[in-house]
Formats: structure tokens, sequence, C-alpha cells
């Protein structure tokens, strides 16, 4: 299919182009700063949290958020003569990683970097954009617009990942992913992972009422797992209309949230444990440790998860009742037997596939986010100051902090 093809021939692209930075066409590269926000930084820097540090490759910094402190901190590590710039946007028009992208190659041109563009590698879906902004058709790396943000790891936007982790690594994420697609397209719904994890999530929405769904990774690589999941699974389903624009007569996606094990034991698995909320859990454990640690630390890792787990479940009576675990509390597990490129794609490529079906079954279209341009528009406006006929309470703020 023609699909196939352009992505290989973008994955050939990325290849050549990273080749090209090891070789040394970009100078004594050390740094790699990656701009974006949302699908375009969540993902990646997922995988460069995972896996990307432990290779020591490159030193890579992912910056989203358009508060200058962000920029900031990097700037103050950084050497700007060995940094790589990689402006994410899928319409080059993203208000903050443009920003972003500005006060980064002004701190490029400031430092002395003779040709700061000449340095900028582009990401994006309207590669006519990025030229017009001043990089090179060499350094751009298109992706189709059909390709969400929330979905687009694979893709170009993966490039920084695969800088880190070597394209031997980056083809090992894909090889992951396509295994699972397998698995999703062919197994029989009784044994197909994805659509039986849609199915409980629809049972303890509509059955159970829950309202929100806790992951919690029990290995410090994957602590960025549940913000990543917020936006594949909240932006995907978190709608109140169906694919035919009728309004929806069930609850659409549950609030996710979580954290890292076994942090998170103490601060959140009160709740969990004995609050009035039923909340599915949702464990996400690797059996092979990722340091050389005494064995003990993963050992008291993974026995802290497996005993969370069936605490929910069994519970335990006590006539005080501030002491009674009522159990029947659900969780499941995911147990990955070690966490290199081909697990961490099978795993990112499931939760795709599971939204995908939590979609199918409430008729929602999981490739549209229609909710995020409201506040765009209103904060367009306030940033040209067309503050008019704005409610008291909104018209007082910007009168404080903006003048």
């Amino acid at each position: 299919p023609e699909s196939v093809a352009r992505a290989r021939g973008l994955h050939a692209r990325m290849r050549a182009l990273i080749d090209a930075i090891e070789a040394g066409a970009f100078g004594a590269i050390g740094h790699v700063l990656h701009l974006g926000i949302g699908g375009s930084a969540l993902g990646p820097e997922l995988l460069i949290d995972a896996l990307g540090r432990e290779m020591g490759r490159y030193d890579v910094a992912v910056v989203s958020n358009v508060d200058g402190a962000a920029l900031d901190e990097v700037f103050a590590t950084f050497d700007p003569h060995a940094t790589l710039l990689v402006i994410a946007s899928k319409s080059f028009t993203t208000s903050e990683t443009m920003l972003n992208a500005a006060s980064a190659l002004a701190w490029m041109e400031e430092a002395g970097v003779a040709d700061p563009y000449g340095r900028t590698i582009a990401l994006t879906a309207a590669p006519d954009r990025a030229a017009a902004f001043g990089i090179d058709d060499t350094r751009i790396l298109p992706f189709a617009e059909s390709v969400g943000g929330r979905y687009s790891l694979w893709s170009s936007i993966g490039f920084p990942a695969a800088l880190a982790l070597g394209w031997q690594g980056f083809e090992e994420l894909l090889e992951g992913g396509a295994a699972m697609d397998r698995h999703f397209r062919l197994a029989p719904f009784a044994a197909n992972a994805p659509v039986l994890a849609a199915l409980a999530d629809l049972y303890y929405a509509q059955a159970r009422r829950a309202e929100t769904r806790a992951v919690f990774a029990y290995d410090e690589r994957l602590r960025l797992l549940p913000s990543y999941l917020q936006q594949l699974e909240m932006e995907s389903n978190g709608k109140r209309v169906t694919a035919a624009g009728e309004p929806l007569s069930c609850p659409s996606a549950p609030i996710v949230w979580g954290g890292v094990g076994t942090d998170a034991q103490h601060a959140m698995f009160q709740l969990l444990h004995q609050g009035t909320h039923l909340v599915p859990v949702e464990f996400v454990a690797v059996a092979e440790p990722g340091h050389a640690l005494d064995e003990a630390h993963h050992r008291a890792l993974l026995t802290n998860c497996f005993a969370q787990g069936a605490a929910l479940m069994r519970g335990s009576a006590s006539e005080d009742l501030a002491r009674d675990y009522p159990g029947d509390r659900p969780s499941s597990t995911i147990l990955l037997d070690r966490l290199d490129p081909a697990a961490l794609g099978a795993l990112i490529a499931f939760y795709e596939h599971r939204t995908f079906a939590n979609a199918t079954l409430l008729g929602i279209n999981p490739f549209d986010q229609f909710g995020v341009e409201l506040g765009k528009e209103i904060a367009k406006a306030i940033g040209e100051e067309e503050a008019a006929g704005f409610d008291a309470s909104t018209a007082m703020l910007i009168a404080r902090a903006l003048g």
C-alpha cells in the first residue's frame, strides 16, 4: 500500500539523517533539544526516558511547556555550539512550540553559533511552512496529515528517540509495535489483549460506575507512562458525542491518573484501599531489573507491586471500621519480561489498540480533539488584547497580571 511505502521512505530518510549527524555533518553534537507539545513531546519523551538515557548516546532534553523556566533550565546546562535543535509541530504553527523555537534559535545566535538554522531539524506535516521558517528541505522530515499527534511516535516525531536509542533500537521498537498490531488484527476476541482490556474498561465504567482508572508503573524507567496515557486515552475518547453526531447515552473515557511505585503507595493508595471511590487499578511491572544494584531492590519493588494487587482484592476485615479493608477492589497487572525497545513498542501499541477498541465500543471517533480548540482561541484573543466582553473574573485576572 502507498501508506506503507511512504512510511518506509520516511524511515529511510530518518536513518540517513541520523547517519549524517553521527558522521559529523552537523559538527560535534552532544546535546539534542527537542521542542514540541502534546503528542509531539509525550511519546518521544517516554521513549527517551525509558530507554534512551541509559544508552548514553546524546544528552536529550524535551521541552514542551511555554513557561520560559523550562527552556532556561536547559540553556543553563547545554552547550549551544554542541546542540542540535529539533522542532516538532504537525502544523508548524503551534504557538507554544514556535515561541520556544524562536527563543532557542536566539540563544544559539547570541552564543555565536554561525548558522543555528543549519543545526535545526523540523518534524511536521506542513513542510512548506517549515521551509518558509528557514529550514532546508534536507532537514525536514514530513509525516502524513492523517497521523494524529498522540499516535505519531512511530513517524518522524520519533526522531529524537531514534537518535537516543540508535537506529537499531528504533527498528526494534517498530517491530514490537508491529507484533502487537498483528495480535490485535488476528487474535480471536476471547484471546485478544486490547479487546479484553477495553471490555473490562466498559464494564467498570458502566456496570460499576467507575469514573477514573489508575495506572502505576512499578519501574522507574516507565514513570512517564501515566502522563502519556492521559493524552492517548482522554484526548481520544473524552467525548460526549458519537461519531454519528449523537449525544452519548453512557460514560465515555474515564479520567486516567497514576504514578510510579513504590512512591505512590505512600501518597495515593489510602484512597484506593479504603476510600469511597471505586478505582480500577493497573500495575505495569518488569520482571528483569533495569540496574546492576543488589537484587534486593528489584525483589522489594516487585513484592510490593504484587502485594498491592492482592490487598485490593482480598481486603482485611476488622471490627474497627477505620482499620477495615473492604477488598473486592479491581486491579490488573501487566508484567513485561524485560524493558527493551521491542517490549516498549508492544506495550505502547497495546494501549493504542485498547483506546481504539474502547472508541469502537462507544461509537466515538478517537482521532479528533475539538475540545482543545476553544481555549486556544480565547488565549489568542487575550494575547491580542481583545479582552472586551470577558467575564468579570477573567477580565480582573488579565488586568492584574497582564496590565
